[in-house]
Parts: structure tokens; sequence; C-alpha cells
């Protein structure tokens, strides 16, 4: 991936080695991030334990952060429009980091789902300047560089359970002790990437993009008249892509919630076999890279309808069908490539397509916040009706119903073609 956009006027003076390591420095600042995030899953059993929750509650508690994602998202789209996107992704670093140490802290329902709330304030100001430099600075491959994005995501997500319920295990059976180390990974990396990522690199794109709205205004070029840039057309498309979005986050953050509670609860997996499981699905946000490939080739929309029916299936067997710790990890693996590896990025990567370059970045917000909306109840959602009907018909209506909604929406959607 080459940092210069040829679409933007001035090539950026990093090389492709240059641009690429620089993309690597800023990926890395995801891979804190997702293990920061997905540590507490491992951990619901225990904070159910100690501070006396409902499953409700507990599934709450985990999956609280991304209701402060989802409002803080569209937010964030405005705050890059505005300020650097270095220091709005430094800033949300510093705050996820610091209420993660908090929620170490907490004493009872109400502190921890307060501290696991702000969290997600941090992350949404994260995860939409990461996704906007990675979208702008690489626009013409923006589908395989989001799809990189990702891949820095599985590989967290890969290793937080891992690391830390090691730490768990090796700490006293204390689940407050990966809480502080996770906290204080992502305020050393937060300083990191304040003092050495170049300002050029993170705002690339930034002015020429704001010259070229006024050029448009002045000329009245087609970027202004364009049918599928009209105010209704764009409203249209982004309700629906955010729809499918807010469910397709419904889903993924069910199974991220309580599937470790439920390998541990209703199979009887031990903690270390539960993390091994769970933490395949960070693996297989690894295949973003090759579904980035793919949707550059063929489009989003053909691997959007793919991935849905595969993790449907993967869902379905999921919940209901294996019991044995080899089939759940091919499965959480199976349903990580396609929900996080295919369905995540393609989803954002056309959220960014169906408005003009110059609004990218309020696009990200709106793909941030429709997403994680929908997985802020998400737990309290799945855990509910896990106490009414059980697992296996809770995970029906999950995993079935809600995909099927999602891809309806998506082949409801005109598209307009690569603007770049």
């Amino acid at each position: 991936m080459n940092a210069a956009n040829p679409t933007m006027g001035n090539s950026s003076r990093y090389n492709t080695v240059a641009g690429f390591l620089l993309y690597l420095f800023i990926a890395i600042s995801y891979v804190v991030n997702a293990m920061d995030r997905s540590v507490f899953a491992q951990l619901t059993t225990y904070v159910k334990r100690d501070l006396h929750l409902s499953l409700s509650e507990a599934g709450f508690v985990t999956t609280v952060f991304a209701i402060g994602f989802g409002l803080t998202g569209f937010v964030a789209g405005y705050l890059l429009d505005r300020y650097k996107r270095k220091n709005v992704l430094v800033v949300g670093m510093l705050i996820y980091s610091i209420f993660t140490i908090l929620m170490a802290l907490s004493s009872g329902f109400f502190d921890i789902t307060l501290y696991r709330l702000i969290t997600g304030i941090g992350e949404a100001m994260q995860q939409t300047a990461l996704w906007t430099m990675a979208g702008v600075i690489f626009a013409r491959h923006r589908n395989l560089s989001l799809g990189g994005m990702n891949c820095a995501y599985g590989v967290g997500n890969f290793l937080g359970p891992i690391i830390g319920i090691e730490i768990f295990l090796h700490g006293s059976m204390s689940w407050h002790l990966p809480l502080y180390v996770f906290g204080i990974i992502g305020i050393i990396y937060a300083l990191l990437i304040l003092f050495f990522l170049p300002q050029d690199f993170s705002e690339y794109g930034k002015e020429e993009a704001r010259l070229q709205v006024i050029a448009d205004k002045v000329k009245n070029a087609a970027a202004a008249t364009n049918p599928y840039f009209t105010t209704r057309s764009i409203t249209i498309a982004l309700a629906l892509v955010g729809i499918a979005n807010l469910l397709s986050g419904t889903v993924n953050y069910s199974y991220l919630g309580l599937y470790p509670t439920f390998l541990k609860a209703h199979l009887g997996f031990s903690p270390t076999d539960a993390a091994v499981a769970t933490s395949m699905y960070g693996i297989g946000g690894f295949t973003g890279l090759i579904s980035g490939y793919l949707a550059d080739k063929y489009g989003e929309r053909i691997i959007i309808f793919i991935a849905l029916a595969c993790s449907i299936v993967a869902g379905v067997l999921m919940f209901n069908v294996a019991t044995e710790l080899w089939e759940q990890v091919i499965l959480s693996l199976i349903f990580g490539s396609f929900t996080s590896g295919f369905l995540f990025v393609n989803l954002y990567a056309l959220t960014q397509r169906v408005v003009p370059a110059q609004h990218v970045g309020k696009g990200s917000g709106v793909a941030s916040s429709a997403h994680y909306i929908g997985a802020g109840f998400s737990g309290a959602i799945f855990g509910a009706l896990v106490t009414g009907m059980g697992w296996g018909s809770a995970s029906l209506i999950i995993m079935v119903v809600l995909p099927v909604l999602a891809g309806i929406c998506i082949a409801s959607i005109k598209v307009p073609p690569k603007q770049v």
C-alpha cells in the first residue's frame, strides 16, 4: 500500500515502506484496544460472582461499553473534521485505558457499568480516527487497508483472552489484575503515538479534501450533482447500511459478551479451554485482508451477503450442536472470520463509499455508532432471552433472524461507483 493518494493532488513524502511502517504503528494501537476490550468477557463469570450480578446484568456490563461507543461515534466523526486525527486517537486511548483501571476498583453494578460505558467513548474516538486514516491515506486500496486494520484487531482479540486468563490464573485468581495490566499498556502506547506519529501522516488528505469542497462549490462540479450523492440518496443509503450495521453489531457482541459464559456454564469448559475457543474469533479477524482484497475486486455487497450466510450457519451450530472443544474452536474461527474479517470490514467500507470523499470522517462516525449502539444492548438482550428460553432458542433469534434482516437492508442500497 502506498501512502500517496493520487486523488488528493499532492503526493505524500512517505514512500511505500515508510507508509507501511507508519500504518503498522497505528495498527498496533488497535491491537492494544482489542486486548483491552476482549479480556473482560473472560472475567465476566468472576465479576458476576464477586459483585453479585444476575446473568442479564453481567451480560449488560460486558457489552455496555458499546453504548458509549455508539453514542460517541457520531460526535467523533465531527471531531475529526475539526481537530487533528492523532489527537483524537490519543485522547480516546487514554480515556478507555484509565477507565479500564477504574473498573478494577469497582464495588458494584452501577460503578462498574459506568466505567465500562465510558471506556466505549474512548474506543469510539480511537477507532473512528484509525479507520478514517486508513480509508483516506490508502484510498486506492481502501478495503484492503481497512481489512488490515481489522486484522490488527484480530491479533488483539486473539492475544487478549489468552494473556488475560494467564494473568488471572497466576495472579491469585483476581479479575482485577488483568484490567490493571491492560490499562497501563494502553496509556503507554497512547504516549508513544502522541510523541512519535508524524502529523503530516495522520492528517494526510485533510486539507486537500477541504479545498476540493470549495472547488466543487465554485465550479458546480460533478460531485455536487452526482445522483448518488444527493441529500436524499445519501440519507437513505446511510440509514440502510446503518440498520444493517446495528443488527450486525447486536449479533457480534451477543457472541462476544456471553460466549465464554456459555462455554463455562452450559458446556462445562474450564477457563483455559473457554479462552482458547474464544481467542479463535480473533484469528478469524485475520481474514480482513482477504475480504478487503476480494471487495476491492468484486464489491462490498456480494462479500456481505456471503458473510451473513456463513455467520448464520456457524452461529446456529455453535450454540445448538457443538459440544466438544475442537468443534467450538473451529466454529469460533469461522464465526470470527465472517463476522469480523468479512462483515464488519465491508459494512464499514460500504458506509464510506456511499458518502462523498470529503465526508468520509462523518461516514466513519456513522458506521461506528450504528454497529456499537446495537452491540451495547446485545449482552442484556441475549442474557434475557437465554434466561427466558434457554441458549438454543435464544441463539436462533440472534444468529438467524437478525442477519436475515441485515441482508434485506443491504440488498436495498443503491451503491455508487468507486470514487477513486
